[in-house]
């Protein structure tokens, strides 16, 4: 009697033992969402030049850690220093070009000056030509003059006209002329314009012959040989920036009912066991990942299977973590979301709310 009591005593301690257990289960799995698809991630940087050359140097290793601006290699610039000369002579000669219309020009304007002058000269000759002409033609019809002397007072009238007439023409020559030298100026200061501009790409290019890390980072798929010969675009090497590592974990959709950017995250690197590093939610990716793919499934045709998606999540890691400069881009990752993370941090914010009003 005693033995069949302790037996039902046993059963029933250990039936509430695996109640308690299954419900403190059944509520942790309630608020948590784990995947194991998972991996550290950087958005790396591809390093390629802009102009085409023979590489002299290299001047960073395999795995080497460079900052923003270090020079990674250098390709051979003596045909841009040839090609930078030669627009600085170009440049040069075009403002020699320049100054030579613009003095043209102001010459122009001291010959439109003294044409003018010549004008007003003949027109004043020919005024006293024609008040002389018109006395001695009064003084031969009154018998007072000679008809010869009115023929002579009649010549230079006839003169004095076609020298004003002449200077007319010259004084519109002129002016004519000072159309075509502006037009000459032009012309002159659109060509500097395009030689500075010659020579600004010739100098855009000397400076493209140095390769130079665009962020801070690690080097990695180092590329890139002395004596090899690269054209643009030819990848170089690429930029890690660790620092700035964050983790995409790919949750099935049906996990993700209750989850949003802001939930707290465990994360266990595979390379580090036992040893959780802390993150959260930064965002969640507009759509599955097969959407993105470069050959989407097609369902609309044949027999259709349902297969459960996965939505990319971005997780962000949280900064002074001991680990982080250990991580490398592709390690596979464990991550663990608490759904509740993110309300208990807003209760726990509106609770210090009027505690922090009512000490102040």
């Amino acid at each position: 009697m005693s033995l069949n009591k302790t037996i039902l005593n046993t059963g029933l301690a250990l039936g509430v033992l695996a109640l308690a257990i299954g419900g403190w289960l059944l509520l942790r799995d309630g608020r948590y969402q784990r995947t194991d698809n998972a991996y550290v991630n950087a958005d790396f940087t591809v390093v390629a030049p802009k102009v085409a050359g023979f590489v002299s140097t290299v001047d960073v290793q395999d795995n080497q850690s460079v900052k923003a601006g270090d020079v990674l290699a250098r390709i051979d610039d003596r045909d841009y220093q040839v090609a930078l000369q030669a627009a600085r002579a170009d440049l040069a000669n075009a403002r020699a070009q320049l100054a030579n219309a613009q003095a043209a020009l102001a010459q122009q304007d001291s010959l439109i000056e003294q044409a003018r002058a010549s004008v007003d000269v003949s027109r004043s000759e020919l005024t006293l030509a024609s008040a002389d002409q018109q006395r001695y033609r009064e003084l031969a019809r009154d018998g007072a003059g000679t008809v010869q002397n009115a023929q002579q007072a009649q010549s230079k009238q006839a003169v004095a006209s076609a020298h004003l007439q002449q200077g007319q023409a010259a004084l519109s020559t002129a002016r004519q002329r000072t159309n075509i030298l502006t037009a000459g100026v032009q012309a002159a200061q659109a060509a500097v314009q395009r030689a500075e501009a010659a020579q600004a790409r010739a100098e855009l290019d000397l400076s493209h012959t140095v390769l130079r890390a665009p962020i801070e980072g690690m080097v990695g798929r180092r590329a890139v040989r002395v004596g090899a010969y690269l054209t643009p675009g030819t990848p170089v090497a690429a930029v890690v920036p660790l620092q700035r590592a964050f983790v995409v974990a790919n949750f099935q959709e049906t996990q993700m009912t209750r989850m949003q950017a802001g939930q707290q995250v465990e994360l266990t690197v595979d390379v580090f066991p036992g040893k959780p590093l802390r993150g959260h939610i930064d965002s969640i990716a507009p759509a599955t990942g097969v959407t993105f793919a470069a050959v989407a499934p097609e369902n609309a045709t044949g027999n259709f299977t349902k297969v459960v998606q996965r939505i990319p999540v971005k997780i962000v890691l949280e900064p002074g973590q001991p680990l982080l400069d250990k991580l490398r881009a592709g390690m596979s990752v464990e991550a663990s979301v608490d759904l509740d993370s993110r309300a208990r941090a807003q209760n726990a914010q509106r609770a210090a709310g009027p505690a922090a009003g009512e000490g102040a």
